[in-house]
């Protein structure tokens, strides 16, 4: 039913080629919710729901995150987004001596199956729909999240979530890899095989191009290079035997969305039209579902500032907006104190009340890709899509993404940008509100919310008492059955829920396979 204006005046779900005839003539739009899905991938996109309001929210322990969570879900959160700290993303566990001064600084504390009981305590995982932003240990944390579900007798059929599970881009631009490359991909395909058994309704992997645009990336190179790192997955799930239809479906993407709503705008329609080509023309998928870009949407941090921090609400609502506008399917925006500290419960609630305002104040959802036809736009798509296309032409002379991140192309190229764009704030011809125009002589005092530094030993308190009350004869035979997956060609995440069943810490897991398949040392630029 088409919504009215302010004015009382139609607004129709859909404009397109009745009312603006020949504005299509080489199929680049199509319909919504048709290939190449450049106007969206859904033929109704918001005017039947909108995107889903995903907050990333998680810091100390579990307790802790856990009521943030419960605040987050009554303030109408439609889908949690678990932050990890820095160890659990590293495969460390609290006690180890490298997590020393980083438990539970950047995201909650993980290190076993008693910790994920307690940060979903009283969240049915039947109802709540659950994204985990780790990637090289994320095989263990979805079996962590399968086994909370299983204690809470909820069969893994109807867990829904996502992994974000995408390790080349940590090489390229993040850093929190664990393993090299190759077994890397291999555990990826293992997480595939498995969910499309055990876990059908799993998003298996969050294709990630937001760690590339916090590092410096153009909007052509973050999904040129998050597109590449896709294409690489796709060939590995095939070469192990895997048909394209029957794992693509479930494949998803993260991006960024800056301020500059256009160039946003025609990022998001470029990817959707560039993958659509990809998966029909070079892999044969016939599933519609196999085409179709899927995308998390996160405001940029990176844009962030800790002068005026108040000035980053508008930058949240413009970003949120040029999210909203490409057509994306869930949205995280940031909190506004988040360039000073973890954000307090204030500013997380303007947060989410940002996405609400866009939702159900404004006109954005009243119809379908409100910018298509639009010449600037429609121009900015192609050339867009024109130079995302050229850089990853240059990935497939390399050899492929893997074979370009050996070299150090990609990391290369995002960081000549980011230095291009530093040169050009410190020139000041690129404006930065409150940092290089319209500063404030003195800042107003501002009381960030921090993280008590006794989480660490709490955490090692935890682990000495998890430890104590095992049966550790069970654990080392859990343990050497995964290291011998691990060393053949079986897949490793059945004996690796074993050994978390059998209250194996994520350290030990992970120290297992290391054992196994070495770590991954950084090679030397392009």
């Amino acid at each position: 039913m088409a919504r009215e204006s302010e004015s009382g005046l139609p607004i129709e779900p859909v404009y397109g080629p009745d009312a603006l005839d020949g504005w299509d003539p080489d199929g680049k739009l199509g319909a919504p919710g048709g290939y190449p899905f450049t106007r969206g991938v859904y033929p109704s996109m918001y005017t039947g729901r909108p995107w889903t309001m995903r907050q990333y929210a998680g810091f100390g322990t579990a307790t802790e995150s856990n009521a943030r969570y419960q605040q987050l879900i009554a303030n109408g959160t439609m889908g949690l987004s678990v932050a990890f700290d820095l160890p659990t993303q590293m495969g460390h566990d609290s006690d180890a001596a490298i997590a020393h001064g980083e438990v539970g600084k950047v995201g909650v504390a993980i290190d076993s199956v008693e910790d994920m009981k307690v940060l979903f305590g009283g969240i049915p995982l039947d109802k709540v729909s659950t994204s985990m932003t780790i990637n090289a240990p994320a095989a263990l944390l979805l079996l962590l999240y399968q086994l909370v579900g299983e204690e809470q007798g909820v069969p893994a059929d109807q867990l829904t979530g996502t992994i974000q599970n995408d390790v080349l881009k940590e090489y390229i631009a993040r850093g929190t890899y664990i393993f090299p490359p190759k077994p890397s991909l291999r555990l990826i395909a293992d997480i595939f095989a498995y969910c499309r058994t055990e876990i059908p309704k799993w998003n298996t992997i969050s294709i990630s191009g937001y760690h590339m645009a916090e590092a410096g990336a153009s909007p052509a190179q973050e999904i040129a290079f998050t597109l590449a790192d896709g294409i690489e997955y796709v060939r590995t799930a095939i070469a192990a035997g895997m048909d394209v239809d029957d794992f693509a479906p479930r494949l998803s993407f993260f991006f960024v969305s800056r301020t500059t709503i256009l160039e946003e705008v025609a990022k998001f329609r470029a990817a959707r039209r560039i993958w659509a080509r990809v998966m029909r023309e070079e892999f044969g998928a016939k599933n519609p579902k196999s085409q179709m870009l899927r995308f998390h949407t996160q405001t940029a941090g990176v844009q962030l500032t800790a002068q005026q921090p108040e000035v980053n609400l508008v930058r949240v609502a413009v970003q949120g907006l040029a999210a909203v506008l490409g057509g994306t399917q869930s949205l995280h925006t940031n909190s506004f104190d988040e360039a000073i500290a973890l954000p307090t419960d204030k500013s997380a609630r303007l947060a989410l009340r940002t996405q609400q305002v866009l939702a159900y104040e404004t006109d954005v959802t009243a119809t379908v890709d409100p910018f298509a036809g639009s010449y600037v736009v429609e121009k900015m798509t192609d050339e867009v899509e024109a130079a995302a296309l050229e850089l990853m032409e240059k990935v497939e002379e390399l050899g492929g993404a893997v074979a370009a991140i050996e070299r150090g192309f990609q990391k290369t190229e995002i960081e000549r940008n980011a230095y291009r764009i530093a040169l050009e704030t410190d020139a000041g011809e690129r404006t930065v509100v409150g940092v290089n125009r319209f500063k404030l002589d003195e800042e107003e005092p501002y009381e960030p919310l921090r993280v008590d530094p006794a989480i660490e030993a709490q955490q090692a308190q935890r682990l000495a008492e998890l430890r104590a009350g095992r049966d550790q004869q069970a654990v080392d035979a859990a343990l050497a059955a995964l290291r011998k997956a691990a060393e053949g060609t079986d897949n490793v995440l059945y004996p690796m829920k074993e050994a978390l069943r059998a209250r194996a810490t994520v350290g030990e897991v992970c120290n297992a396979l290391r054992e196994v398949w070495g770590t991954y040392v950084p090679t030397e630029a392009f």
